[in-house]
């Protein structure tokens, strides 16, 4: 069917929207903001552990408690985004999040601040599908997505980094509270800038039912796979509790599939994921997250703990980072997608992204930040900002509009629990590796100062060891790019009509 017909149609009348570009505004900034509060804690933690009186055994619920809800929740937030209205689930998990925030800034005490940042997770969960979502039927016309997903693929890669300096900034200069009083403006802002400007294009919402039993199942699910693996990292992963978590989470998400199967009205339609090009995606995104996480992690604590750099400065240099994928998503991976297969621009990002991380696997005590750590971070960037900008395009690409809140969850949920993933395993291994190298070499150390030495040595040997299977883990991601994502050009797939009907632009697509 041809573009005038679709116009005709009013199919697509939101391409046509004079506001879509300033929702984008305000949609990117919601983005910005749940990005940053995944690494803006971690640099306010120690300060607040204190204050709070958290010991070192409960200090891990700051950060468990809200990915627990947030990983959790996700594709239920996708289907409530789908059932009640993108911009309605967009406005209230703003709000929802801001008052969290708000909750968990005014804290008193450690279960109020665990409580806080549940429920940051629960409108986090609530929030971020439905702003892909609301991005994903409001942008129909290729080059115009492209340059949407560019923006928002930059945030969404670069918005940690950022979380590093703001939170570097808060913590040293004013008080780690307003490490989540921030949050409020944002939401503010973000929300009232949403209420007045975003036209969600009518005709898409999924009005069935809910589906209650794979709520619980997938919930239920997802909060045992990603607790198992928090756990894995502080107490080990032959710990009962742990091996106990992932054989729970093997048998609901097992039966979740089951039942989604069978019921009238899935919560997660089978369809979405069984698409080949989406199916890759979702699983070549969660890969590279784990790379990602477990650097942000040793990255930060090799610059202040080896290298004695202050938080702020900790955070400044993660910029090449940033800058590289700002580059990679709007400069490179906008401007080729609509031209080259997305496994182009995803295949040779993960590989680039891999050489950056290959790099950082000869970290030593005295490494340079100028001739080692900057030409590999701005590599990491690039390459991560060419292959997340396509992927996330396609990802929520050709689905129908009733589908845009799951598939956007999915896409969430990929590296929700890619996080959780990557921070324990590769924690784990460069631990392990620690361990080892420390009681290899100790005997030799008869000094204090030599001991020290030992230990600093260790610790980079551990990070070093653990990087070397992040760059496998990369490079695994780049052949499920190449293998699984064999659709055409971006902007010559399907695209999701107002009725819920695929209809086929002017370009042919390569068949699935």
């Amino acid at each position: 069917m041809s573009e005038t017909a679709l116009k005709a149609r009013g199919a697509a009348a939101p391409s046509g929207d004079a506001n879509r570009w300033k929702a984008l505004v305000f949609i990117a900034l919601a983005q910005l903001m749940v990005v940053l509060d995944a690494t803006i804690v971690n640099i306010a933690l120690p300060s607040a552990q204190q204050d709070l009186g958290i010991s070192d055994g409960n200090r891990q619920w700051v950060v468990t408690a809200y990915a627990l809800a947030f990983g959790g929740l996700l594709l239920f937030g996708g289907r409530i985004a789908d059932l009640w209205g993108r911009k309605r689930a967009f406005v209230l998990g703003l709000a929802g999040f801001a008052a969290a925030s708000a909750l968990g800034g005014a804290a008193t005490s450690g279960s109020m601040m665990f409580g806080a940042r549940a429920l940051q997770g629960v409108f986090g969960a609530l929030l971020a599908p439905a702003a892909l979502s609301l991005l994903a039927v409001m942008f129909t016309d290729a080059k115009e997505r492209a340059k949407a997903f560019g923006i928002y693929g930059a945030i969404a890669g670069g918005g940690g980094a950022v979380g590093l300096i703001l939170g570097g900034f808060l913590t040293e200069y004013l008080d780690w509270r307003w490490t989540f009083f921030v949050n409020v403006p944002f939401a503010v802002v973000a929300a009232a800038g949403a209420y007045f400007v975003i036209r969600e294009p009518e005709g898409g919402r999924n009005r069935s039912p809910l589906d209650i039993p794979g709520v619980v199942l997938s919930t239920l699910g997802l909060v045992s796979l990603v607790y198992g693996f928090t756990r894995a990292e502080s107490d080990g992963w032959g710990d009962a509790v742990t091996v106990s978590m992932f054989v729970a989470s093997a048998v609901l998400l097992i039966a979740f599939v089951l039942v989604e199967s069978r019921v009238k009205a899935p919560l997660l339609p089978l369809r979405v994921v069984t698409d080949r090009n989406r199916g890759g995606i979702y699983l070549s995104l969660g890969l590279a997250i784990i790379g990602m996480f477990g650097l942000f992690l040793f990255l930060t604590y090799y610059l202040q703990v080896v290298k004695g750099y202050t938080p702020v400065k900790t955070g400044f240099a993660f910029l090449p980072m940033v800058a590289g994928m700002i580059t990679g998503s709007t400069q490179i991976g906008a401007r080729l997608m609509t031209r080259v297969p997305a496994r182009f621009l995803m295949g040779p990002g993960f590989l680039v992204a891999a050489l950056g991380m290959l790099i950082l696997t000869q970290l030593k005590i005295d490494t340079s930040y100028t001739t080692q750590l900057l030409p590999a971070m701005l590599l990491l960037g690039l390459g991560m900002g060419t292959a997340f900008m396509p992927a996330m395009s396609l990802a929520t690409q050709g689905v129908q509009p009733r589908d845009a809140g799951v598939a956007s969850a999915m896409v969430n949920t990929s590296q929700q629990v890619g996080g959780a993933i990557g921070t324990a395993l590769l924690n784990t291994i460069a631990a392990s590796a620690t361990t080892s190298y420390i009681t290899d070499h100790i005997g030799g150390a008869a000094a204090r100062p030599q001991q020290e030495l030992v230990k600093l040595q260790g610790m980079v040997h551990g990070y070093s060891t653990a990087i070397w299977c992040a760059v496998g883990i990369l490079a695994l991601a780049s052949v499920i790019a190449f293998t699984f994502v064999n659709a055409g050009r971006p902007g010559s797939t399907p695209v999701a009509s107002g009725d819920g009907i695929e209809d086929e632009l002017p370009v042919p697509v390569v068949a699935h």
